[in-house]
């Protein structure tokens, strides 16, 4: 991943990745959404202490929650599905949401008071307000229970938040680009940014009239495109083509008259 935009004394861009590779290159093309989505964290003192060890935002390998008492928070789908997922190989399982409706599937919704009505999973009404725990190992949260409105305990090992997800720019907030509520402003004759020889394409350009739509983004680099040829090639004429009539483009697509007539 790109972290890092820089101009070196030839006049070049300089891209340093995660990984530290230095890639330069006499234009930039960010071609992207409005940005990554990214887990909200619940407002819970300390959390970041826990993360990555007994709380997680994400599922990437069910075993790892195998024999687990298992607290999960949230009411959405991601909330549901990984409850009825997760039932059958965790320890003990509980669902802990600040209402008593859910915005998950209806379907979800009752297997999950099912497993309820049988014993085999929990499920609570407050917000979490507190994580007990030492060296980032959870063993117990501390609850406002909403009928009561009094603080409760719940003993478990591992909690996974699932507060929905909220969208942010990312590294690119940082190439010193002007932004326009964390969007990238162009011009609609080049779609370039602020920066010369750097170009904003797809749902994170902002302009007047701006659609998102995935035509809209091969318009812009289309356009894009044409004042880039200039900056890498700037002895060079331009030469402007249709695959129609261009018997070079033609070929290099392999779909020339020639080409089909030796066959």
């Amino acid at each position: 991943m790109a972290e890092a935009v820089e101009k070196n004394d030839e006049g070049n861009w300089v891209v340093t990745t995660n990984e530290g590779t230095k890639i330069e290159a006499k234009v930039i093309v960010i071609a992207a959404g409005g940005g990554s989505f990214t887990p909200k964290k619940p407002p819970i003192a300390d959390i970041d202490t826990f993360e990555g060890k007994s709380v997680f935002y994400a599922v990437r390998k069910m075993d790892q929650f195998k024999d687990k008492n298992i607290l999960i928070a949230g009411g959405g789908d991601s909330a549901l599905d990984w409850a009825l997922n997760l039932q059958p190989i965790a320890k003990s399982i509980s669902l802990i949401h600040r209402r008593p409706e859910f915005r998950a599937a209806p379907d979800s919704v009752n297997k999950m008071l099912e497993l309820v009505k049988h014993g085999k999973m929990s499920v609570m009404t407050g917000d979490i307000k507190e994580l007990h725990g030492d060296n980032g190992q959870l063993k117990s949260v501390t609850y406002k229970d909403k009928d009561s409105g009094e603080m409760q305990q719940y003993s478990c090992d591992t909690l996974l938040a699932f507060y929905g997800l909220t969208m942010k720019l990312g590294p690119v907030a940082n190439f010193g680009l002007n932004l326009h509520e964390n969007l990238i402003p162009v011009d609609t004759e080049k779609f370039e940014t602020s920066e010369a020889g750097i170009f904003a394409i797809g749902d994170i350009n902002h302009y007047a009239g701006k659609l998102k739509l995935i035509l809209s983004g091969f318009h812009e680099g289309a356009l894009m495109a044409q004042q880039a040829f200039r900056y890498v090639y700037p002895d060079k004429k331009l030469r402007f083509q249709y695959t129609t009539s261009s018997t070079n483009l033609q070929e290099k697509l392999g779909v020339s008259e020639k080409k089909d007539a030796a066959e």
